[in-house]
């Protein structure tokens, strides 16, 4: 005795796949399409707004900066020459940070330059080709003990 057959719609066909007959087609279901029969230059590409880079670049800053007395503001300039696939891209950043001070600003300023040019290369494929770091105001730990003491409670 032969176990029943799976379901079957009117013509007969198991629900199955059908396979195209040709070898060098992949077998899939009717109306999809595997990404590798879509060539690369068709698929379309992200394109990742400014603003956002801006904001990534600002996040990047706080990360490279912990502790600092004010919230890094950032802008960015984007130019794109994405690869076939849609992705990569070039951007220019400007960070504005606040610092304590004394402190090794240089150290400081070039601990934002790597982390911005790294975090935004591992979020949004892009090549960080300049970073300008400003910085707007030096917060002295003495003005901040001093500011924190005369607070009345």
């Amino acid at each position: 005795m032969e176990p029943p057959a799976g379901p079957a719609d009117a013509s007969g066909a198991s629900g199955a796949p059908e396979s195209t007959g040709n070898p060098e087609a992949p077998d899939h279901r009717p109306g999809t399409l595997g990404l590798n029969e879509v060539p690369p230059a068709e698929r379309g590409a992200t394109r990742v707004a400014d603003q956002v880079i801006a904001k990534l670049a600002a996040r990047a800053a706080r990360e490279a900066l912990p502790g600092a007395p004010a919230m890094p503001h950032a802008t960015a300039s984007v130019r794109r020459h994405p690869g076939a696939d849609g992705s990569g891209g070039m951007a220019h950043v400007r960070v504005s940070v606040e610092l304590r001070y004394p402190s090794d600003i240089g150290a400081q300023c070039r601990a934002v330059r790597r982390r911005i040019t790294r975090r935004l290369g591992e979020l949004a494929g892009m090549e960080v080709t300049d970073v300008a770091v400003d910085v707007e105001r030096l917060h002295s730990e003495h003005m901040l003990r001093g500011a924190a003491e005369r607070r009345v409670t």
